[in-house]
């Protein structure tokens, strides 16, 4: 129970941190610019410093694998590594330390933390099309899409049907 209480107070320190740096005019609240720097790093420049900031603990300008690794300590009586912490290692291996030196810098560190995800959903946006297109023509009508809302409503394209079924969606502050 301890270790939960200590990741959730770890998890909320680091949007916090988030939090007041997205606040760059340091009035109290974010306004629409902001909250999207807090939800969307990627979006705003002065966000992507703090990446590096979270995670580069000893101030060196990198990122090793222990860094990326976090607060993971080995079992000293465990013959290996558990699969999660394998499955890791290689992601910072193959996937994110493109230049190979053991250590990620700051470009490689954004795309580790801020990934750019507009590939996956151009594919799910073509796919939704695709099924959903019954004429042909490319374009989705209203009909087509009541025909088939079951796919519209679940595909993560549109993620829409989260929204509807999920009251914290909708914030009142906004």
């Amino acid at each position: 129970m301890r270790t939960r209480m200590d990741s959730s107070r770890k998890l909320h320190l680091k949007d916090k941190k988030r939090f007041e740096k997205a606040n760059k005019d340091g009035i109290s609240g974010l306004n629409l610019d902001e909250f999207i720097a807090f939800e969307h790093p990627e979006e705003a420049e002065y966000m992507k410093a703090k990446a590096l900031e979270e995670h580069d603990k000893n101030g060196d300008g990198y990122v090793s694998l222990e860094e990326f690794l976090g607060d993971y300590r080995r079992d000293p009586t465990a013959r290996e590594d558990p699969e999660w912490i394998l499955v890791e290692k290689d992601r910072f291996s193959n996937d994110y330390d493109k230049d190979k030196d053991g250590k990620l810098n700051r470009e490689e560190l954004l795309r580790w933390v801020i990934p750019n995800n507009e590939g996956i959903a151009q594919e799910e946006a073509a796919h939704v099309i695709e099924e959903m297109d019954v004429d042909g023509d490319g374009k989705l009508m209203e009909a087509e899409i009541v025909q088939n809302q079951d796919l519209f409503l679940n595909s993560e394209a549109t993620d829409y049907g989260r929204q509807l079924n999920d009251e914290s969606f909708y914030h009142e502050e906004l």
